[in-house]
């Protein structure tokens, strides 16, 4: 039985600007996914044109480009807390 009293509490991260990193945060997002994928796929998931958990058929089993932008903004959501999370915590991103 889940926790009732569970309350998340993320890196406050409303003061981080990513402006510099645009291009660095679709790079991820399309990486994210890829990841995201391959585990499916090592899991015995294949393509569906629509979810199945016990088919194990997933609609998103495409290459990033050929998703909805709305599943692309899901990656890109997660990846970009997570790049500003890392800068509210102190570190920096810089490229080489």
């Amino acid at each position: 039985m889940p926790d009732q009293t569970y309350v998340p509490h993320p890196v406050d991260t409303s003061h981080v600007n990513l402006d510099d990193l645009q291009p660095l945060l679709e790079s991820l997002a399309r990486n994210a996914h890829d990841i995201w994928a391959q585990q499916r796929i090592r899991d015995g998931w294949t393509y569906g044109a629509h979810r199945d958990d016990v088919k194990r058929t997933h609609p998103c089993l495409v290459p990033y480009e050929s998703l909805s932008e709305s599943e692309k903004d899901y990656d890109r959501i997660m990846v970009n807390e997570a790049l500003k999370a890392i800068i509210a915590m102190g570190y920096r991103i810089t490229k080489r």
